[in-house]
């Protein structure tokens, strides 16, 4: 029966410092509202942590329970739902308005590849020189380069000039995943 909670929003046992809580026993029955003292008397009885676990209620609710046991499953729990989040990467394809039919295909094929693996692509054309006054060619190739990956994502938006590139960024299509 430790006395000090190492979070500083759980207090337990000695440092709940309210004068009165409501009491839940290990059971789940409530206790109803008793002093401080006497609901840290009834858990030591009973061999367990008086832990407060809803302080903004009026007043603050306290349950006895083992709190090494609590702490154990909430560290399962929060390493559980880090193991179900999905990070997603985003991969950059550059290109330039000029570009050949072969090169074309080979950033196609590797943007459906980084789709397939659930990473958004950002799809960038740098005009270099005079090539900024043909702004249009660069467009025609990002709209070809969404219509090609239509099958495995889709364009956030439509493409935009960031100063000398014009860029959109692709998303994967959501799929069910086989688990």
């Amino acid at each position: 029966m430790n006395s000090i909670s190492k979070d500083k929003e759980i207090q337990v046992n000695h440092d709940i410092r309210d004068r009165e809580v409501r009491v839940i026993a290990p059971d789940g029955k409530q206790l109803g509202v008793m002093s401080t003292k006497d609901a840290l008397r009834y858990a030591q009885e009973a061999q367990l942590d008086l832990v407060k676990i809803a302080p903004d209620a009026k007043p603050p609710v306290c349950k006895i329970m083992d709190f090494g046991k609590y702490k154990y499953e909430q560290s399962k729990r929060d390493k559980e739902a880090r193991k179900k989040q999905k990070i997603i990467n985003i991969k950059e394809i550059r290109m330039n308005p000029t570009i050949d039919e072969h090169d074309f295909q080979v950033r196609l094929k590797n943007a459906i590849k980084f789709l397939q693996d659930g990473d958004k692509v950002k799809v960038s054309i740098k005009f270099r020189g005079r090539q900024m006054t043909h702004t249009k060619l660069g467009e025609e190739v990002l709209n070809k380069f969404v219509e090609g990956v239509k099958d495995y994502g889709f364009a956030e938006k439509e493409p935009k000039m960031e100063g000398r590139n014009m860029v959109v960024v692709i998303s994967p299509k959501e799929t069910t995943e086989k688990e």
